[in-house]
């Protein structure tokens, strides 16, 4: 089990290329991943789309890269010679003028424009190969601390799943008291009306309807059944954030249907119990790949 929530970073320097690779995710639906990266490297963006997706199922991920480029043959000078010769020309015009002529080549190339800088094209391919290690090493140290995070979360849905488990067992108990009390109860109630003895097979019938109306022995075994499959889904070696968010309404949905059925003063706190760890586990499961 994954977390969505972690933090992964790579630098790798091969042949005087450098790259930095930073990786924050965050808790998302769907994998969402946002760029920020140098212009001469956006070609890469679409095969570091699919390596991360590869790797990642769900979760907003922020890509940073830094490169930087030390070889020899990493920039270019050029010489805008048309500009050179105007500004040699338009000098000459002020020596005729009788201003002192003190030109270097030096102090001509500093003129603007003349001489520019540029990036020299890169070796994609050799851009392409250090891409492929710097963001395998970024996502391993990602991955890693996903996966610490995860193994915490997992122990505390575990530990939930057990105590709405044990909860659902005491309900479990505690259903055939409520039907004895409720027959002591109509019992008493029908003598202090009528004062005598009640007719058993019309009291009988009573509390059968009542029974019927009230049972939850199907929400009970379905719950556990729930319980059962949402711990499958924690030793599973795959994303199960979406299996286990439809379990957990699948919870409350039986939950609410024991708390609707029945009357009872235990039975409706330990309903509320239940309640209260559905929501914990919802919480947990926003951060969950």
């Amino acid at each position: 089990m994954l977390s969505m929530t972690g933090y992964g970073r790579a630098m790798r320097e091969v042949d005087g290329r450098t790259l930095t690779i930073e990786l924050k995710s965050v808790n998302h639906r769907f994998l969402d991943l946002a760029f920020r990266m140098p212009r001469n490297l956006m070609f890469l963006e679409d095969e570091a789309r699919k390596r991360i997706g590869a790797r990642l199922a769900r979760g907003h991920v922020d890509v940073f890269m830094i490169y930087r480029n030390q070889r020899s043959d990493a920039r270019k000078v050029s010489v805008d010679r048309a500009l050179f010769d105007a500004y040699a020309t338009a000098l000459e015009g002020l020596r005729d003028c009788g201003v002192q002529d003190d030109r270097t080549l030096m102090s001509i190339a500093r003129l603007p424009d003349v001489m520019t800088v540029t990036e020299a094209e890169e070796d994609q391919d050799a851009l392409r190969a250090l891409l492929r290690e710097t963001l395998d090493e970024a996502l391993d140290a990602l991955v890693a601390m996903r996966a610490r995070e995860g193994a915490e979360m997992k122990k505390d849905l575990a530990g939930r799943a057990a105590h709405i488990e044990e909860m659902t067992l005491q309900v479990e108990a505690r259903y055939p008291q409520t039907v004895e009390e409720y027959t002591r109860r109509l019992r008493a109630s029908i003598e202090e009306l009528i004062g005598q003895s009640v007719d058993e097979t019309r009291l009988l019938t009573e509390v059968a309807v009542m029974a019927d109306r009230s049972t939850i022995a199907e929400e009970t075994v379905r719950l556990k059944a729930h319980i059962a499959q949402l711990r499958e889904c924690l030793e599973k070696d795959e994303p199960v954030g979406r299996r286990i968010d439809f379990l957990v309404q699948e919870l409350n949905r039986e939950v609410n249907t024991i708390s609707s059925k029945s009357q009872d003063v235990p039975i409706t706190q330990l309903v509320v119990s239940m309640k209260a760890e559905i929501e914990k586990l919802r919480e947990q499961l926003q951060n969950i790949e």
